[in-house]
């Protein structure tokens, strides 16, 4: 690994080589090369990234000795600030380093709040519990047939895992006889779909102010059509989907969850903005809003 100037802060950023991780170094990158910042990726198959000193190799998060290659590795590199960016990853990590007295260092929610963000069922029940707006949902072994799910939510709805990355495993099922719901347990949730326009609010809020930053992106290009991580988003202007922007303060302060996060955001038929998932880490479109990495930056004692 190459050697940290001496007078830097030094950020270990995990997931590196994934897409959130890329999207870090590419913000990184924008800082220029004076920054009195030194940055080591990890990731479980490392890759070299633009904007990382270095990229080593680290633990997968369903490691059994997750926790102990973890420390080591923390012994190692010595970072003043660990930024996670893998979902499976941050309800073990928010135990970790509370057991570790690493609360300080490493930027993830408190336990609790990362678990259940990283649930979506989880998250749906916590939400709605607190009259925040999510689509109607139930778990997916509530039902013994798609005819009945249609029939249940009244038309289309979204299966998808109640934990994973992205848009791993999301099916929107429209037909009865598209698709068998033996194919659906316990471990996937139901959603009904959420016809109208689709956003990534990107928040950044702060374990020390309980302040939140919201930029509203908007996803003009999905994955899978439907559905599907965005692969082209803009910008929405100032105060242009305001109430997108006040319905992701709330599920932050709902859930508890502080640090950089990543919301998915649709529209019902009536144009009511609707949470469908968190992401309590940056996300593979942050690049895309420079000022949740610098909030993070403002609140780390330099």
């Amino acid at each position: 690994m190459e050697a940290v100037r001496q007078d830097t802060r030094t950020l270990l950023v995990t997931g590196a080589a994934g897409p959130a991780g890329r999207a870090l170094g590419r913000q990184l990158l924008a800082r220029g090369p004076d920054d009195p910042l030194g940055v080591v990726g990890v990731d479980a198959v490392p890759a070299s990234v633009p904007g990382f000193a270095a990229v080593e190799s680290a633990p997968w998060a369903t490691d059994p000795s997750y926790d102990r290659l973890m420390l080591e590795l923390l012994a190692r590199v010595e970072p003043d600030l660990v930024v996670p960016t893998v979902s499976e990853e941050l309800p073990r990590l928010a135990v970790l380093a509370e057991a570790a007295g690493l609360t300080g260092r490493v930027v993830v929610s408190p336990p609790g709040p990362a678990a259940v963000a990283g649930d979506k069922l989880l998250t749906m029940w916590a939400l709605a519990r607190q009259d925040v707006a999510v689509p109607r949902h139930a778990p997916a072994d509530a039902f013994a047939s798609t005819a009945t799910v249609l029939r249940h939510f009244d038309g289309p709805v979204v299966v998808k895992p109640r934990v994973s990355r992205g848009g791993r495993g999301v099916h929107v099922v429209q037909d009865a006889d598209a698709q068998h719901w033996s194919d659906f347990d316990g471990s996937w949730v139901v959603q009904a779909f959420a016809p109208g326009r689709e956003y990534s609010p990107q928040v950044y809020r702060s374990p020390v102010t309980g302040e939140s930053v919201v930029v509203v992106l908007e996803k003009t290009e999905l994955e899978d059509g439907l559905v599907g991580n965005a692969t082209a988003v803009r910008r929405v202007s100032d105060g242009g989907a305001q109430d997108v922007a006040d319905l992701a303060t709330r599920c932050a302060r709902a859930l508890g969850l502080v640090g950089p996060l990543d919301m998915d955001v649709r529209r019902l038929d009536d144009g009511t903005p609707v949470v469908l998932e968190v992401n309590a880490r940056f996300g593979a479109v942050s690049a895309e809003a420079p000022e949740i990495f610098e909030a993070l930056l403002g609140d780390w004692p330099g």
